[in-house]
């Protein structure tokens, strides 16, 4: 298993080693000889899932001072959910680390990738504390996976007031890809502004990629700016 192979993925680099490879050991890897102590990722998850949850919930309750309960509980449902965690740990290739027996296939195991990701998020913590904990999930998963919280409908014109206002600059839109049958089309497009990666997404038309497009860069670049307000400087933005 090429535990610094991991470590590069996730941009962390573990003090000790052994916390890591339980967070990855799976039940059914049973073996005496391979898993004498009958371990597995399950203690991790029970506490990285704890864990991750106080980071999420103090990460939004700062971020979004003028939402209320309601709203910070689907800032929260977001991006705590299984397919979500399961989505970065697809991302980052995890079940490739994983151990297992022979035959397994995880790479589409929703509820063990999450799991997994909570096991290595407890790891960190055990390993060196809270705060790379939160800076773990916020630069590798928040801010790598982006999710819209924002409601207007048009985001698009939400976005140019919004670069106009902070940056002074107007957003640029690309269309990147056209697939997909003729009467069913996926449009990929990008939207970027100066000093910042672009955004990707796609859509059934080029209008409805660049709104979920704009949503995506809109979110990013509200987290900057409320990042630095609240005492999260220490995060790196990263779209």
């Amino acid at each position: 298993m090429l535990i610094s192979e991991l470590e590069k993925k996730i941009n962390y680099k573990f003090i000790n080693e052994d916390i890591l490879k339980e967070a990855l050991i799976h039940s059914s890897y049973v073996s005496k000889k391979n898993n004498p102590r009958n371990q597995s990722y399950e203690r991790l998850e029970f506490l990285g899932d704890r864990v991750l949850g106080l980071i999420l919930a103090e990460y939004f309750y700062k971020t979004f001072p003028n939402a209320n309960e309601g709203a910070l509980n689907n800032y929260f449902q977001k991006n705590a959910n299984q397919d979500f965690l399961a989505q970065y740990a697809k991302q980052i290739n995890l079940s490739k680390f994983i151990m297992t027996q022979k035959g397994d296939n995880l790479s589409n195991n929703n509820s063990v990738l999450s799991d997994v990701v909570e096991a290595i998020i407890a790891a960190i913590y055990l390993d060196s504390g809270i705060e790379k904990s939160k800076k773990f999930i916020v630069n590798e998963i928040i801010n790598k996976i982006p999710t819209s919280f924002d409601n207007e409908k048009h985001s698009k014109s939400t976005l140019q007031e919004f670069c106009l206002k902070e940056f002074r600059c107007l957003p640029e839109y690309k269309m990147l890809d056209k697939s997909g049958l003729e009467h069913k089309p996926i449009f990929k497009v990008s939207v970027s502004i100066k000093d910042f990666k672009s955004v990707t997404a796609i859509g059934p038309n080029l209008k409805n990629a660049e709104e979920t497009a704009a949503s995506k860069l809109l979110f990013i670049l509200k987290n900057k700016i409320n990042l630095k307000a609240s005492g999260y400087n220490n995060f790196e933005s990263k779209t």
